[in-house]
């Protein structure tokens, strides 16, 4: 039954990869003004049914109508169209280019002899006016802030007369100041009549911004609930299946010695710097750094992790000056949990067994010589596949067949569990949850935690402030490559790690 305010409608939608349900006859609506929360665990089918919604994907069965309007299958430019507007969480920008060229892009045919900039421009600055969306048509977008290019793909959508807006992740690299705007736009979008589907892993947002929630589980509609009417607690179980057991951070037992010093250290790198920094990194406890993503925490982890030398300053680890070798870190007791587990922490075409070795291959335990002693190699991937719970393939499968929950538990396992049970002296963690569902993190913290009570020093990097603030014994925040001291994380308030994430304190 359509409702009269009913701006779209989703009729049993079904998607097949091969003996694979990512979609199993879903039915969903959405009305006009409404804010409809999109939940589910990594493979639940969010994406699949965003992708078949905004035409990437076509469905094996059901059908889409969009203001009472049957939606043609498979065609984005259809959806475009019908009004339909997508933000992804990775913007799809072009730093070279200004805000107005970033927002015409796609909109003018190519044979129009001359572009109709000022009438562009026009409506650019109506658009952002009507939803409060301050702009600079000119600024070349990469000056912007994340912040505001967020603000500029929003635009982007709007622009091109979207009524119906997907956010997916919206949150996810913004400030708390960024992301309080972010909620006071949206607010002003629905009060319009525009409808949103908000697509998000932070549970308290979702209640804080949708009037609906739906969750999906293995491909099924498994819940629809006003917001109001519903918990965290809830949310978690229906898109788990179960309770989801929280890390239950107590304070550290004992906090030891500086396992690892930096003074005053400057960092050039390609992409990102250090200025001036130093901090003490200390046995037994977890120093957690906040900031916007792209500030220099990929510049720190990679100088912990022997990518790249200081410029100045001065490393030690257990006093010995730190060595610019990812092999001598790894002899000396540093763990890493990179940012990119798919680019970086994992060769996807290598069976699982020989990325659980990879970072000792060159030990006693995995080799004699030039010769690998497989079966010992082998038997330390199982017993990490064991301990770490990596579900999804054998020892023997690539490890592009494990799901990104997975593949994290086994990069966690290859940090965490040497050969001669010998726990790390540093652990550096960088955005170790990035992307993860809900059970997926909880689990993720709880082995850091663990680490941590066994004497490993821990530096987590990440952008989520939820995460910072529910595992930092101390904090500091990173901006622009300069630190602030780290200080007990109950003296912080949420509202001071935003300004100083912001440049502002």
């Amino acid at each position: 039954m359509t409702r009269p305010s009913q701006v779209l409608r989703l009729a049993n939608i079904t998607k097949r990869f091969g003996a694979l349900a990512a979609n199993d006859g879903i039915s969903l609506d959405l009305a006009a003004g409404e804010v409809l929360a999109l939940l589910g665990e990594n493979g639940a089918g969010k994406s699949t049914l965003v992708s078949i919604l905004f035409g990437h994907y076509t469905a094996d069965a059901g059908s889409i109508e969009v203001f009472g309007r049957p939606l043609p299958p498979g065609q984005p430019r259809a959806a475009l169209a019908a009004g339909i507007g997508m933000v992804h969480q990775h913007f799809t920008l072009a730093d070279n280019l200004s805000v107005l060229d970033n927002v015409l892009m796609g909109t003018e045919p190519l044979w129009r002899p001359v572009s109709r900039r000022g009438a562009a421009r026009q409506k650019l600055l109506e658009v952002a006016g009507r939803f409060s969306l301050s702009v600079q048509p000119e600024a070349a977008v990469g000056t912007l802030s994340v912040g505001e290019r967020q603000r500029v793909e929003i635009l982007k959508a709007l622009y091109r007369g979207a009524r119906i807006l997907i956010l997916d992740e919206p949150t996810a690299v913004l400030t708390p100041r960024e992301s309080e705007a972010l909620f006071d736009t949206l607010g002003q979008m629905v009060a319009q009549g525009l409808s949103i589907i908000f697509i998000s892993h932070k549970l308290a947002e979702v209640l804080r911004v949708a009037h609906r929630v739906a969750v999906l589980r293995g491909g099924r509609l498994v819940a629809e609930a006003a917001a109001r009417d519903t918990t965290q607690a809830q949310l978690a179980n229906w898109m788990v299946g179960q309770d989801v057991p929280q890390a239950g951070r107590l304070p550290p037992a004992r906090v030891g010695g500086a396992a690892c010093s930096l003074h005053n250290v400057s960092v050039e790198g390609s992409r990102e710097r250090l200025i001036g920094v130093s901090l003490d990194l200390r046995a037994g406890e977890i120093t957690a750094i906040a900031g916007v993503s792209g500030n220099g925490q990929l510049a720190l982890a990679d100088l912990l992790c022997g990518l790249c030398s200081a410029r100045s300053g001065s490393v030690t680890l257990g006093g010995l000056p730190l060595q610019a070798s990812p092999a001598w870190l790894v002899r000396h007791g540093v763990a890493r949990i990179p940012e990119d587990r798919h680019a970086v922490g994992i060769v996807g075409d290598l069976p699982v067994w020989e990325n659980a070795v990879s970072e000792r291959l060159r030990s006693p335990a995995f080799a004699r010589g030039a010769i690998v002693r497989r079966a010992a190699a082998q038997a330390h991937a199982a017993r990490i596949v064991r301990a770490f719970d990596v579900r999804g393939a054998g020892v023997h499968a690539p490890a592009r067949a494990l799901s990104g929950g997975n593949m994290q538990k086994l990069i966690l396992g290859r940090a965490l569990l040497s050969p001669d049970g010998a726990t790390p002296k540093l652990i550096v963690a960088h955005q170790p949850t990035w992307g993860l569902d809900i059970g997926a993190v909880a689990y993720v913290q709880r082995q850091i935690l663990a680490a941590r009570d066994a004497g490993a020093a821990v530096l987590l990097l990440s952008d989520d402030l939820d995460e910072v603030l529910a595992m930092g014994d101390r904090i500091a925040v990173m901006h622009a490559g300069s630190l602030t001291p780290p200080r007990a994380a109950g003296e912080w308030t949420r509202e001071e790690i935003g300004l100083a994430m912001a440049g502002a304190a």
